[in-house]
């Protein structure tokens, strides 16, 4: 038959070592848990930024394509010159 073994009891200290042990794993668990979603929404953040620059860039591409139309048929209209946006006058460039 096997010996019976002695029990031995935790003193209160070494309990509350335990315990506090326990608990700061417990709260390091939590704020991992929380770095973790904090750091998945500021991926979908940046997700959310580089598609609103991929639009930006496509209006910016459009408006170049818009303002290079513009320029031709006011230069097949008026010819080469020059345009002062703020008075809106026309001078035109004399050809040689």
């Amino acid at each position: 038959m096997a010996k019976k073994t002695k029990e031995i009891k935790f003193t209160q200290a070494e309990l509350d070592s335990l315990s506090n042990l326990k608990s700061s794993y417990a709260q390091v668990e939590l704020s991992l848990g929380r770095l973790e979603i904090a750091r998945i929404q500021t991926e979908q953040r940046l997700e959310q930024l580089n598609n609103d620059k991929i639009q930006l860039e496509t209006q910016f591409e459009e408006l170049q394509r818009q303002e290079s139309a513009l320029v031709n048929t006011l230069n097949e209209k008026y010819g080469q010159g020059n345009l002062n946006p703020e008075s809106g006058v026309f001078t035109p460039v004399k050809e040689k």
